[in-house]
């Protein structure tokens, strides 16, 4: 499915509860009025497809790619605050139950009873909470699993708490149309969870993987290989990563998404490199060999699959490298003769990984490693300082390189730098690919 088609759909859904009141012959109000309700049925259509669009559905991501799929949750979830937020404040009406005396017909009434009035302000306070805690999730004093479980439970009480308020207080909601769209985006929302929380761990639970060995192969950095006990290793193609699961049970919130460092030529073995740097991947050091291991499906769009160039540059910063290496991997074992240059960026020589297979990577034809340090040792030769347009423009400065393909991960920082720097070299947006996970 084509992106465009992806949105068109998004926006229809959001705008479907707006032309089905639309239909409904109902006596005219203020626009005021008919503004409020409008946005309040349009964030209540948004609340219910976030649960679709955290779902990792491949269907959505495969075409937009992850990375977008959640900016885009993220995004479309401050709309519908947005939208929360001015919905109380645009009424001119009556939020009383009884009709006032000069509104003999209720025509100017809302017709809120209690409970309907305390759930829609239970959910327009807790809303502004959930979006915060979100934004600002990593200087709040929890780890990310205790985060995802009130992420998950706050997103439940909020959707309960609309879907309360709209069947019970809402004037188009009434309608048999309209209340059995709010029911199919309301099925659509559990099964999402279900999907999430259920059928796939289920489905890894039928698939497990243990922990071969564990090899420390830089600076805080560790080579995590796993090995199925049975059957198939996962399928995926160079460049992708995919959701960890370590230990008893496929059915735990502790579970982190890591590039595949090998190669699909590897498998059954499917290889991680981890670097130290949160609650988890500070104890993978310490991770036993026979550990039991899961692997959610393979997500991301780093891949060379379906694209065509004259050559490939691979440009990684730090732990970055991870499905770059993959891809270098999958193109010697296929034999692929194109071009190929990896500029690799570290602060020392002691954070590059596989050091000796990049070196040899660099004596086959055609193919060129470039390492640079920002804070290299006494006698290092090779390039100092970071990756910078500069050195983009000197690396890639061959006609023909606007041709190739372009493979970026590392810091979002240095992402910025070298997309601005390619684009200003004339390479086409479309030949660059890039995966952003963090926003905010």
């Amino acid at each position: 499915m084509h992106p465009l088609f992806l949105f068109a759909g998004y926006l229809a859904v959001a705008l479907m509860p707006l032309l089905l009141g639309a239909l409904q012959d109902l006596p005219p109000r203020h626009w005021r009025d008919e503004i409020a309700s409008g946005l309040g049925m349009s964030a209540f259509a948004i609340l219910l497809v976030e649960f679709v669009l955290s779902g990792r559905f491949r269907t959505i991501s495969a075409r937009i790619g992850m990375d977008v799929t959640m900016r885009f949750h993220q995004l479309v979830a401050r709309t519908a605050l947005g939208f929360v937020i001015l919905h109380p404040f645009l009424y001119l009406t009556s939020p009383m139950g009884t009709p006032l005396p000069y509104d003999p017909t209720g025509q100017f009434t809302l017709g809120l009873d209690t409970g309907s009035m305390l759930t829609g302000v239970l959910a327009w306070v807790a809303l502004p909470c959930f979006v915060l805690m979100s934004i600002f999730r990593d200087q709040l004093p929890y780890r990310y699993e205790a985060w995802r479980a009130m992420h998950a439970l706050g997103a439940l009480v909020i959707a309960g708490a609309v879907t309360h308020h709209t069947f019970e207080a809402g004037r188009y909601s009434a309608d048999p149309l309209l209340a059995g769209f709010w029911v199919l985006l309301l099925a659509g929302a559990l099964a999402s969870l279900v999907w999430t929380y259920l059928l796939s761990p289920l489905r890894e639970a039928r698939h497990p993987y243990e922990v071969s060995s564990v090899a420390k192969i830089a600076l805080k950095t560790w080579e995590l290989t796993l090995r199925p006990k049975d059957g198939d290793a996962l399928p995926f193609e160079a460049g992708q990563f995919a959701w960890l699961k370590l230990g008893p049970s496929p059915f735990t919130l502790a579970e982190n998404p890591f590039s595949i460092a090998s190669a699909p030529a590897e498998r059954p073995d499917v290889r991680f490199v981890i670097k130290e740097v949160g609650d988890f991947t500070r104890r993978i050091g310490k991770v036993a060999p026979g550990t039991n291991a899961y692997l959610g499906r393979a997500h991301g769009n780093l891949t060379l699959t379906g694209r065509e160039a004259k050559g490939v540059a691979l440009i990684a910063g730090g732990v970055g490298i991870a499905p770059l290496l993959s891809i270098a991997r999958q193109m010697q074992a296929d034999g692929d003769t194109r071009p190929l240059t990896l500029l690799y960026g570290n602060r020392t020589a002691g954070q590059i990984v596989y050091a000796e297979e990049l070196d040899r990577l660099a004596d086959r034809a055609d193919t060129k490693v470039v390492h640079v340090l920002s804070e290299p040792a006494p006698g290092w030769s090779g390039r100092k300082g970071m990756i910078s347009a500069e050195l983009i423009g000197e690396i890639f400065d061959a006609e023909d390189a606007r041709d190739w393909l372009y493979i970026l991960c590392g810091p979002p920082a240095m992402l910025e730098l070298v997309e601005d720097a390619l684009l200003a070299h004339g390479v086409p947006p479309k030949n660059i690919l890039a995966e952003q996970f963090y926003y905010d």
